[in-house]
């Protein structure tokens, strides 16, 4: 482990050993690299309990935060330095004593359609039986396509890639941003509008979390933070904080900067797709949190705690 401020030489960066988690912090390894060469820099594999269980819905065994569980135990127990995360799979809430210190510049937010058929959203077959682990994209695909049959799709991007290339699904629906950090780009069969599917918070961003009270490794990733991500990704967060959700809800919300105005637009969705309530609003950057705030305080009022209600109920 790294010894003191004044005099580390070493740092241990903490990641999920998926091939899409190891080139993600292999990019924040380098990149720290370049602005502090004389530090020794190396990647501990941390199996996290989302890791572990592959045949079971995320809404069904605690959600996201099974990504991240072990790695912020890793943290508050030194064993780490920092953790790098797709911002997505973070809580909205952080352990005491933890905090992301950096969000990198963004990478493309949207869903992605991987058909066999090379099928567009619109043209995929009646009844094709789609793959997606996420019961936001469920309930908007079904909005927009009653006649689709939506299926679990667990597992990393390769198999989950490899399920849909064996024909076990006509198409499956992928972060646009994975497939774009490891090359994959050219899988997508279309990148869906935010009108068709409005995406995760924090989708497309990675957060860089590590201990409140260390300075040293906070001062290091000044460099890698990029202040119109950040901003965004904060508002995304302050929604979904607002609206206490996890994985077990239909909850999507995007957030982009135009110079110094934000637009944000949050949306609740029931699982089949029936319900959905959304909301969009602009303001200046200033008020990023209290934007975020509203729309979900709108949403709520507009019958999506009745929507929460129900859902959790069943859960």
């Amino acid at each position: 482990m790294s010894s003191e401020n004044g005099s580390r030489r070493s740092l241990v960066i903490g990641t999920r050993g998926s091939q899409l988690a190891m080139w993600q912090a292999e990019w924040v390894l380098a990149r720290l690299q370049e602005v502090a060469p004389h530090l020794s820099i190396r990647l501990e594999r941390i199996q996290t309990s989302g890791d572990k269980i592959q045949d079971v819905p995320l809404a069904k065994i605690g959600g996201k935060a099974l990504f991240v569980k072990e790695i912020e135990e890793a943290l508050l127990r030194k064993d780490i330095d920092l953790a790098v995360h797709s911002m997505k799979d973070v809580p909205s809430v952080l352990p005491e004593g933890l905090t992301l210190h950096c969000v990198p510049r963004r990478e493309d937010p949207r869903d992605a359609l991987l058909s066999r058929g090379g099928w567009s959203f619109r043209d995929l077959p009646s009844s094709a039986k789609v793959g997606t682990s996420s019961l936001r994209r469920q309930s908007q695909l079904l909005a927009q396509r009653p006649d689709l049959s939506i299926h679990m799709l667990r597992g990393n991007l390769d198999t989950r890639m490899r399920k849909l290339q064996e024909g076990q699904f006509d198409a499956i629906i992928l972060a646009a941003a994975g497939l774009k950090r490891l090359g994959w780009a050219k899988q997508i069969t279309e990148c869906l509008s935010p009108d068709i599917c409005l995406p995760a918070v924090g989708q497309g961003a990675l957060g860089i979390e590590g201990r409140m009270d260390d300075l040293f490794v906070a001062n290091l990733l000044d460099s890698l933070n990029d202040p119109p991500s950040r901003i965004a990704v904060t508002t995304e967060r302050a929604f979904l904080a607002r609206l206490e959700g996890g994985c077990q809800v239909p909850i999507a919300g995007h957030a982009a900067l135009d110079g110094q105005r934000l637009t944000f637009h949050g949306l609740v969705a029931s699982v089949d797709g029936r319900k959905i309530i959304h909301e969009k609003i602009s303001g200046p950057v200033e008020e990023v949190e209290s934007l975020g705030v509203t729309v979900a305080e709108r949403i709520l009022a507009a019958g999506g705690d009745k929507i929460l209600h129900e859902i959790y109920d069943q859960a």
